[in-house]
């Protein structure tokens, strides 16, 4: 497989683990052959990939460098078009000490990683690299590993160093900083080839907060939609931030995972918009999916005992700002938002063996019903 560098539109690219594998096999080559080197084969889990480098030197009789950019492709990757430089450096077996109580190294390893400037270190547990480890994933070590040691001299190391320049500014864009890595970028992927983000990689992301807040031993765990559920919870919950978890719309999908993990009780925060489509039943809350908000907030208001009218009028609204201004002037804001809460922990444990305490709010934080418990609240 090849990759036009200079076009974009394309559904794949190399992810950033293949492009640091390529520029460590040229530098490797390099300093072995001293060949002109523009572009290197490299092998995937997947399949082999030519790599388009952008340069390859040799610094000294036993060191050598390569850089190369990340290929664009239609997904909004902060990765996209960043250089990676890869420095290989080859010494004599016995002349370096080597921690073989590293993990991730072994004593029949030949090549050793080391990371340089923009790729960040690890802090905190519930990653697939070890605390106080830069975040180089597993594949792309085993990458580098697989596709250089069989050309590794005898007797020799091959430490290879990959450096970011870039990455330290970058990582502001991920969630890296959420999630403990700290001072750089991750060199990632699982295939050696990136792709437009599927429901499986984006869904795969989202369970990265989770595994981490479980790992660091919380047991008062924070389910909000996204952003805007965050910041309101971080505001009016005596919490830590890491016990926050995002759901974005795939809120069953998360609190399958969290019952996987033990997670028995947890609460719920977040605004009416998007958490009254779960007093439906809808556990996808992508509009695009599924809706619903005005045929339950209609139901529940006829519920809690609105006349006609008042129901014909809360069924016309287009947004639950109009909805809940209808029922502030009818004063059934708070029964209906209670009914509506109830409805909620109702459905997830339905469907999950989940207690929820469930805090619906207004886009200003300001709590919509009364029948949640206080303890978090600041």
């Amino acid at each position: 497989m090849k990759n036009n560098t200079s076009k974009k539109g394309y559904k794949f690219g190399p992810t950033t683990g293949s492009i640091a594998t390529a520029c460590a096999l040229a530098s490797l080559k390099k300093l072995l052959n001293n060949e002109e080197i523009a572009i290197v084969q490299i092998k995937t889990p997947q399949e082999k990939l030519d790599i388009f480098l952008d340069s390859c030197k040799k610094i000294t009789t036993n060191k050598a460098k390569a850089s190369a950019h990340k290929y664009p492709y239609d997904d909004p990757d902060v990765t996209v078009n960043i250089e990676i430089i890869t420095e290989v450096e080859l010494v004599d077996k016995n002349s370096i000490n080597i921690d073989y109580n590293n993990p991730l190294i072994s004593k029949e390893d030949n090549v050793i990683i080391k990371a340089g400037c923009g790729i960040g270190k690890v802090t905190k547990k519930g990653l697939q690299i070890p605390i106080g480890e830069y975040a180089i994933n597993p594949v792309p070590r085993k990458m580098i590993k697989e596709n250089l040691k069989n050309i590794v001299p005898n007797n020799k190391i091959a430490i290879v160093t990959i450096y970011i320049p870039k990455g330290e500014k970058l990582a502001k864009r991920t969630m890296n900083p959420r999630i403990g890595i700290i001072g750089g970028i991750s060199v990632l992927g699982t295939t050696g080839i990136a792709r437009s983000m599927s429901t499986k990689a984006y869904k795969d992301s989202l369970l990265i907060p989770l595994n981490i807040a479980i790992e660091e031993g919380y047991k008062d765990l924070i389910f909000v939609p996204g952003n805007i559920g965050e910041k309101i919870a971080n505001k009016i919950l005596d919490i830590n931030p890491d016990q926050v978890i995002q759901m974005t719309n795939f809120v069953g999908f998360i609190f399958e995972e969290a019952e996987k993990r033990g997670i028995k009780k947890a609460e719920l925060v977040g605004h009416i918009g998007k958490l009254v489509k779960l007093a439906g039943g809808i556990f996808n809350t992508k509009h695009s999916i599924a809706d619903g908000r005005r045929e339950i907030f209609a139901a529940h208001t006829g519920i809690c005992g609105a006349d006609t009218e008042t129901i014909k009028d809360v069924y016309k609204c287009k947004t639950t700002e109009e909805i809940i201004e209808i029922l502030k002037k009818k004063d059934l804001d708070i029964i209906v938002l209670n009914s509506i809460a109830d409805a909620i922990r109702e459905r997830v444990k339905d469907r999950f063996d989940i207690e929820l305490n469930v805090i619906i709010v207004d886009m200003e934080g300001n709590i919509l019903n009364s029948n949640y418990n206080k303890r978090l609240l600041k």
